[in-house]
C-alpha cells in the first residue's frame, strides 16, 4: 500500500465519521423540535398577547377628521392640612407685637416696666385697657393702632399681653 492510499483511507474514514456525526445532530434536533413543538403552539397566542402588552406604544397618533375615544384626564389635588393654631403668651405678644412702640416709647406708647407712665392708663381698669388695645385709641399722648397693628393675633392673645405689660408695672 502506498502512502497516498494510507492518507486516502484515514482522510475518507475521518470524513465519514465527521458526516455520521452532524447526521445524528441533524436528527436529534427533527426529535427535539417534535417534543417540545406543542409547548410553544399551545401557548403560541397567550406569549403573543403577553409581547404585544409589553410594546404597546404610549400614545397615538390621531389625523384630523378621525375619531378616538380616549377619556379625558383628571386632575386630583391633594388634601391641604389645616395650620395648626397656636395661642401665644402674653410674653411672645409684646415681644413680636408690642415691644417695636412700647420697648422705646414711640408715638406716646408707655414704656415697658415705667410706673410713672402706666399709671393714668392703670387707673381706666383692666378692660379699658384691654378695648383700648384690641380695638385701637387716640389719646392726646399718641396713637394705638388696634392689636398694635398685628390684626392677626387674637384677643385673647391681645389681652394677655396687656396683662403681662401691666403685671411689669406692679
Amino acid at each position: 500500500m502506498s502512502r497516498d492510499q494510507k492518507f486516502f483511507d484515514m482522510y475518507s474514514l475521518v470524513i465519514g465519521v465527521l458526516a455520521a456525526i452532524a447526521l445524528a445532530i441533524l436528527v436529534l434536533t427533527m426529535k427535539m423540535q417534535d417534543l417540545t413543538q406543542d409547548v410553544y403552539v399551545r401557548d403560541a397566542a397567550e406569549y403573543q398577547q403577553a409581547v404585544l402588552s409589553r410594546i404597546q406604544p404610549v400614545g397615538q397618533v390621531y389625523l384630523p377628521g378621525e375619531q378616538h375615544s380616549a377619556a379625558a384626564p383628571t386632575v386630583t389635588t391633594p388634601a391641604q392640612p389645616e395650620p395648626v393654631a397656636t395661642v401665644m403668651t402674653g410674653p411672645q405678644v409684646y415681644n413680636s407685637a408690642c415691644s417695636a412702640c412700647h420697648g422705646a416709647g414711640i408715638g406716646g406708647a408707655p414704656v415697658l416696666g415705667d410706673a410713672a407712665q402706666w399709671v393714668e392708663r392703670i387707673s381706666q381698669g383692666d378692660e379699658t385697657l384691654k378695648r383700648h388695645a384690641i380695638e385701637g385709641f387716640t389719646g392726646s399722648a399718641g396713637y394705638m393702632p388696634p392689636k398694635g397693628g398685628r390684626l392677626d393675633l387674637s384677643d385673647a392673645e391681645i389681652e394677655s399681653a396687656v396683662d403681662f405689660m401691666v403685671g411689669e408695672v406692679n
